[in-house]
């Protein structure tokens, strides 16, 4: 399978004309005319997790976060991208990312996390810059029953198996709209506000972002690696069909690291 038609198969589903203007979703590093063999699916790209691609003798990675944002101005390893970059060329490994072209579309990041938490009639949180499209960069939507919310709360971590859940007071305890939004998603605690939301899952909000949410909203705050970590379950079901065997990366993980105690 050459790598171009595994990108036109994640491009039909996430479009990079979907990303937001600051992303650099698309290839990152590779020759789209070579023919892939197998492919590791991850969240991050990190150095362990292109050793593990060598190990597995994948020449595709696929992620979700990019690993160029920046300019590099040296690849002489003295930083985690420069030694990716020195380690996937020297092994002939290509790498593709789809980040904001991933969470923005029907079938993305923020319908799969709605869809596995139970919340139906779900539409976009925001409306979209382009007119006549539809942006779920965040989604609203109802559960399919209320709960209670510490038992939303429970449900949430349970669901999503994340390692902590930091929250605010909400405006109601029956929580019957929920707003969501994976990622870095403080932006949008407003908007979930103004939809009539009784609470906004996202993650990496501030504490005054928590302040001002305490009794206006449920603020539901997760690990980011957690709220976007399925984003390899859709790239397999998109690539698996194609004939190329999918590899889930083992070596992609959260870096935060959390003490549970009293």
């Amino acid at each position: 399978m050459l790598l171009r038609e595994i990108i036109n198969s994640i491009e039909s589903v996430a479009p990079r004309s979907a990303q937001e203007g600051w992303d650099n979703s698309g290839m990152q590093i590779g020759d789209t005319g070579r023919e892939i063999s197998s492919v590791l699916l991850t969240t991050d790209l990190t150095p362990e997790v292109v050793n593990e691609a060598i190990l597995l003798g994948c020449n595709l990675i696929v992620s979700h976060h990019p690993l160029l944002f920046h300019g590099l101005k040296q690849v002489c390893g003295q930083t985690p991208q420069a030694r990716i970059v020195e380690i996937a060329i020297k092994h002939d490994i290509a790498i593709y990312s789809a980040h904001t072209s991933l969470d923005s579309v029907m079938g993305g990041i923020n319908t799969l996390l709605a869809d596995k938490l139970g919340v139906r009639e779900y539409k976009p949180l925001s409306d979209s810059p382009n007119p006549g499209e539809s942006n779920y960069l965040g989604v609203v939507g109802r559960l399919e029953k209320p709960m209670r919310y510490e038992e939303f709360i429970a449900h949430v971590r349970e669901t999503l198996d994340c390692t902590y859940v930091r929250y605010t007071h909400p405006r109601k305890e029956i929580i019957e709209t929920v707003a969501l939004c994976g990622g870095s998603g403080a932006e949008f605690i407003g908007k979930a506000i103004t939809q009539g939301a009784d609470v906004y899952i996202t993650a990496d909000c501030k504490y005054h972002e928590f302040q001002d949410a305490d009794g206006q909203i449920g603020l539901i705050d997760i690990d980011h690696w957690y709220s976007e970590r399925h984003a390899r379950e859709i790239f397999r079901d998109i690539i698996a069909p194609l004939g190329v065997k999918c590899i889930i990366s083992k070596s992609d993980r959260t870096p935060i690291q959390i003490v549970n105690g009293k």
